[in-house]
């Protein structure tokens, strides 16, 4: 119990006691999207001031200089409690470390600290109405003007678009390149002229989702990150950190434990459901993958503190999560019977096995489950890829 890490334990459990019920679960029950968010900014504010804010990033871009193995003890801790995470989820881990490893230094000290703060917001401005999974067939074009670049087209499924005050964004700069090497990777001020940010509305309500539409919308070249036409390289890295951002499998849904509480207090036939053959096999099954996730989790950790990338193996991660949360979410519904029915207006899907069965988001976002599948048979066990018919051509190409 002395050790360093478990003394880190304990002090983010004590201040999380402390602190973290004024700004969870009942305390954000009635509120209006807009108070919610005042809540969670309120939130990030009060733990970036504790050292518990980005806590890998270094202090002088507002994190608090820990390692990757606080990281996982905070978050372990933290996703006890019911709090307003969410907006934050995209803003911290995809843009910011991106942000952070290809801009220019005086924009790394203008923007990271007040968005470590939970002051500024950003999005990730990927996916297209043509270019879901296949991140390579973007069309949003970014045209050189003077002092920097022009953008025209269309963004979709982009989260929290809408109250986000900067964003990444990748844009077709050259057409007469191969689809994978005409893309050009910049940051930009969502405020800017030209922006239009327009609500998807969800099956289950949730309000994260937006179109964003580019009508000559400027930005200057310093604003760039990496090279001219080298932004599929720098997207494949903000994907990759995407898939290690969430630092176990609490956060992606209701958790194993709570499946065995509920099954515990459920019967089947009369009989306790935890007696249940189907249900100790679920449990089993959803155990045995968790320990799997951890093991290749802790191998990412290393590397990262290596300075190394991770690598395609998190595809596996992100594969099993995502299934595994709607799989764990039918089944508690059946055990729930007729309340398996009900939608509960306060509960998310990360702590609601309800909302978590109706969200197909994680299985989509950062990569579909083919996408994942394709990765790991071609990446990770080097089966040959799938015939590529526009291999090599310009993206103008009529054949491409």
């Amino acid at each position: 119990m002395n050790d360093p890490l478990s003394l880190y334990r304990e002090r983010a459990r004590q201040w999380l006691a402390n602190t973290a019920p004024k700004y969870s679960g009942q305390a954000r029950h009635g509120l209006s999207f807009e108070q919610d968010l005042r809540l969670a900014r309120a939130w990030q504010m009060l733990k970036a001031q504790a050292g518990f804010a980005c806590i890998t990033l270094p202090a002088r871009y507002g994190g608090a200089g820990g390692t990757e193995l606080e990281k996982v003890v905070f978050s372990e801790e933290e996703m006890r409690y019911d709090l307003p995470l969410n907006y934050f989820s995209i803003s911290l881990n995809n843009p910011l470390p991106i942000f952070l490893r290809y801009a220019p230094e005086h924009w790394k000290q203008r923007l990271a600290p007040a968005t470590v703060r939970g002051e500024l917001l950003w999005c990730q401005l990927f996916s297209e109405p043509a270019a879901g999974s296949d991140l390579a067939s973007l069309r949003l074009k970014a045209e050189p003007v003077e002092g920097g670049w022009q953008l025209n087209g269309q963004k979709v499924w982009t989260s929290w678009a809408q109250i986000a005050d900067w964003g990444v964004v990748v844009a077709r700069s050259d057409s007469s390149l191969p689809k994978h090497a005409g893309l050009t990777y910049f940051f930009l001020d969502m405020k800017s002229p030209g922006i239009t940010v327009q609500p998807i509305r969800r099956l289950g309500d949730e309000k994260d989702l937006n179109e964003v539409f580019f009508n000559d919308v400027f930005i200057p070249d310093e604003q760039r990150l990496g090279e001219i036409n080298g932004g599929f390289r720098v997207a494949v890295e903000t994907l990759m950190i995407e898939r290690y951002a969430v630092t176990d499998e609490s956060g992606y849904g209701p958790t194993l434990e709570r499946f065995i509480e509920l099954a515990a207090n459920s019967r089947l036939n009369g009989m306790p459901a935890l007696a249940d053959g189907e249900v100790r096999a679920r449990i089993a099954q959803v155990f045995v993958e968790r320990q799997g996730l951890r093991a290749i989790h802790r191998s990412a950790l290393e590397a990262f503190a290596q300075g190394k990338a991770p690598g395609p193996e998190g595809a596996i991660r992100k594969l099993l999560l995502g299934r595994t949360r709607q799989q764990l979410g039918a089944a508690a519904m059946d055990l729930m019977g007729s309340q398996g029915l009900r939608l509960d207006p306060e509960s998310h899907a990360v702590n609601d096995f309800v909302r978590a069965w109706l969200d197909p988001s994680l299985r989509i976002a950062g990569g579909t489950d083919e996408l994942l599948l394709n990765t790991l048979a071609e990446r990770v066990l080097g089966m040959p890829q799938d015939h590529r018919p526009d291999k090599g051509l310009p993206f103008n190409s009529p054949a491409s």
